[in-house]
């Protein structure tokens, strides 16, 4: 004779509560993501104009120090813009835009309009935005009272001016001597 062995009922799957903080855990997570898509994309945006402004920056200050003490007042830049090189006279004055102190360090003024031959705006050829770059700077030029020049420090910012960058201007400061 054989016994029959009555078997409980076995569970298999998952209760309803289950599923539910399951979801409730998934959903959480999914929306967490979704929103570092707009804030990812949005900083990538603020790097390349970061980026953009560091690269041009140094480009143009390369082209200020191949100058080297040339007494001439300006030059031509690859763009073709005049840029001045302060004065050959007046020493140890900066000439140019106004300058401020950011964090400890000497840096162009962006908050009021340019000074005339000390600046211009740079539209980036390679950018589909068409992002427009405000480029100004301001020279020292330095000497002893006899009239030569010894010295000529540029100070050079480059910031993207449109958009709503919160990036602070991008500053070179250089020193070219005789």
């Amino acid at each position: 004779m054989r016994k029959q062995i009555k078997r409980g009922r076995r569970q298999s799957g998952f209760t309803l509560i289950e599923v539910m903080v399951a979801i409730v855990v998934l959903l959480a997570g999914v929306i967490g993501v979704a929103q570092l898509v707009p804030a990812a994309a949005y900083l990538n945006g603020q790097n390349r104009a970061d980026s953009s402004s560091m690269v041009y920056a140094q480009r143009e200050m390369d082209e200020f120090i191949d100058q080297g003490m040339s007494t001439a007042a300006s030059f031509t830049d690859e763009q073709g813009n005049t840029c001045n090189l302060g004065s050959t006279s007046t020493f140890n004055t900066a000439a140019g835009n106004p300058l401020t102190t950011l964090n400890g360090h000497v840096a162009i003024d962006f908050s009021g309009s340019q000074v005339s031959g000390y600046g211009y705006y740079y539209t980036d050829p390679s950018d589909t935005t068409n992002a427009i770059y405000d480029v100004r700077w301001a020279i020292i030029t330095n000497g002893p009272a006899s009239g030569s020049i010894t010295s000529r420090r540029i100070i050079l910012g480059v910031r993207k001016k449109s958009g709503d960058t919160p990036l602070l201007p991008v500053t070179l400061d250089s020193t070219v001597y005789r």
